[in-house]
């Protein structure tokens, strides 16, 4: 698929494993960070898995040159938590300082540095424990209404921020911006089911790269690969094209297809 160069944001390329009925979990608010959770999923897959995820992960960078990685902060916390308690920094400025761009400079020049762990985390939920590893920095996605206590804590961290959106962070200028101040060309969306639906809704997916394994999940509320709101009355699927279909002797599948535009 063509990205043109007059794109004002990056490409986003969506990796995740599913089961052959869309689902990424085994149901509603058990995320797989949890142990038993975990321990199931991860059995279900067959031996081929850890090669052919290497081998996506080769394609992609190879391809795209990807600069960052986007999660959703669902994928680290429960979707019950809320801002995590004593968060004291201190904050000499103005409020609304807070609210501009948080890019230090001894992050983007830390030796080794070289990409962005990207999460979108408005509500402020996220107590930071590792701020960098390898060459990924963390890079957090607010919006205005992100309560001001949590970015006072973020740049008591030195941790970079970008400020995007009102009451929730909008997808397509937080993009732009990465563009614009970091210039990120391409993301890759190993998100859940919710960040990945909402980039459907707003347009914003190129490309996805799908492993499925041999296995049914079910359930009317288990998580999938893109969740959200359902399609409004006359609206049309998003339409995509099979670019590769690899199948691996134990079952597993890897299809990539990019989305069709235009139509």
């Amino acid at each position: 698929m063509e990205h043109s160069s007059e794109t004002d944001r990056p490409r986003v390329v969506v990796a995740v494993n599913a089961s052959v009925d869309g689902r990424i979990a085994l149901r509603r608010n058990a995320p797989l960070m949890q142990e038993e959770s975990g321990r199931i999923w991860h059995a279900l897959w067959p031996a081929s898995t850890r090669d052919v995820e290497a081998a996506r992960t080769e394609d992609i960078a190879r391809t795209y040159a990807p600069q960052a990685m986007l999660e959703g902060s669902g994928s680290l916390v429960a979707e019950s938590a809320g801002s995590p308690d004593g968060l004291d920094a201190r904050f000499e400025g103005a409020t609304e300082d807070l609210y501009s761009d948080f890019l230090p400079v001894s992050v983007r020049e830390r030796p080794g540095h070289g990409k962005w762990f990207t999460v979108v985390d408005s509500r402020g939920r996220i107590r930071w424990t590792m701020k960098h590893q390898g060459e990924y920095d963390v890079l957090v996605l607010v919006a205005r209404a992100t309560p001001p206590s949590y970015l006072a804590y973020l740049r008591a961290e030195g941790i970079s921020y970008l400020v995007a959106g009102e009451e929730r962070v909008d997808l397509a200028e937080a993009l732009r911006r990465m563009r614009d101040r970091l210039a990120v060309t391409c993301v890759v969306s190993t998100a859940g089911g919710s960040l990945n639906g909402a980039l459907l809704r707003a347009g914003l997916v190129d490309v996805i790269d799908l492993l499925v394994g041999p296995m049914a999940i079910g359930g009317a509320d288990t998580p999938s690969v893109f969740d959200g709101p359902p399609l409004e009355a006359g609206a049309m699927p998003t339409r995509l094209r099979l670019v590769s279909a690899h199948v691996e002797t134990d079952g597993l599948l890897r299809l990539r297809y990019d989305v069709e535009r235009g139509l």
